[in-house]
């Protein structure tokens, strides 16, 4: 903690009552900490300044971690996360911890005593928001954190870095329906995910502005997994009217797709065409290569990153909230549709 001197007998609770301040506000300002505004910040120093109160010139001692927090770790998907992160704190100097921890919506219970243990410069989580409770218990130690392709809505005070999901599913929809389809079935994601929502308005939006009436009962709400994109599409295709394409929500749902369809004697693109979402690398690899929505994972952990350092290093003017831009990657899973 930053160490003070004071040169008269005014206590730091009238100097908080001069400021208009609390006694709190005054003592992060005191102890250097980055959750208080720029305008505030300066207004108390000035008060400080003038009874003169001085502190030690200094940051507090630098963590050499940059700990990441996932629901799970062990996916494709997760480890663009890690790699994006990764090339930062290479350059920062930092390592990387990683934890696995609660669902998507948040973080276990029990996670924040192991982060608060190890005391990381800041920590990046793949959750929808944070309890009240353990922001503040990050906050009070000088712990930034940044929520990276947030599940849900972040609250206004929480920086997060995701990316354009409407964007995303408008494009996939679109693709699909300049090849000349119209019996096109979405799988989205859990129906509580806001970017499962987003991909599917996206979706939508397509269909409508292509003059496609939705059949409602080619929507299917999934849970991003091969295993579930299989099963969904399954009963997709065994429909006596079965779509000529599938949007996935996922590419790991879109290899179900691949999976249901090759299992009932459907060939990908000749009968059936497949678009997903997230452009992991194995989406190149598979046979047909697949047709999908590139979401910027690793910069967007890059960005996220490049916060949390920034903010360990000084107070940010505004909290932060960025949407990185999605495109469509054209591969072999997708054709004109069968006559």
């Amino acid at each position: 903690m930053t160490e003070i001197t004071a040169s008269t007998r005014v206590t730091l609770s009238e100097l908080a009552d001069e400021a208009g301040v609390s006694l709190s506000t005054v003592s992060k300002v005191l102890n250097g900490r980055t959750d208080v505004s720029a305008a505030t910040r300066a207004h108390v120093e000035g008060i400080l300044d003038e009874h003169g109160y001085h502190r030690r010139t200094g940051l507090p001692n630098r963590g050499t971690l940059l700990e990441l927090v996932f629901p799970e770790l062990e996916t494709a998907w997760a480890m663009e996360i890690i790699r994006g992160a990764e090339s930062v704190a290479s350059a920062n100097g930092l390592s990387i911890v990683l934890t696995e921890s609660g669902t998507r919506q948040s973080p276990a219970p029990d996670w924040i005593a192991g982060v608060l243990r190890r005391r990381p410069l800041g920590v990046i989580l793949v959750f929808s928001d944070l309890a009240e409770d353990d922001k503040a218990k990050l906050r009070s130690r000088a712990i930034p954190f940044v929520i990276v392709d947030p599940a849900g809505d972040p609250a206004p005070d929480v920086p997060s870095v995701g990316s354009a999901n409407w964007s995303g599913g408008l494009m996939a929809t679109r693709h699909l329906t300049d090849l000349g389809h119209t019996r096109i079935a979405a799988i989205t994601g859990p129906e509580d995910m806001m970017c499962s929502l987003a991909r599917l308005d996206g979706f939508r939006s397509a269909m409508n502005k292509a003059g496609i009436t939705i059949d409602e009962s080619l929507v299917r709400f999934g849970d991003f997994t091969v295993s579930g994109g299989r099963a969904i599409a399954k009963e997709l295709l065994e429909l006596d009217d079965r779509p000529t394409a599938i949007f996935a929500g996922s590419d790991l749902q879109a290899l179900g797709v691949f999976d249901a369809a090759r299992n009932l004697g459907i060939r990908v693109p000749d009968e059936l065409s497949v678009v997903g979402y997230d452009d992991l690398q194995l989406s190149q690899w598979t046979s047909p290569s697949l047709t999908t929505i590139h979401q910027p994972l690793a910069q967007m952990a890059e960005e996220a990153a490049r916060l949390v350092v920034r903010m360990s290093e000084s107070e940010l003017e505004s909290i932060p909230r960025m949407d990185l831009a999605t495109r469509l990657v054209v591969r072999e899973s997708t054709a004109v549709p069968h006559e």
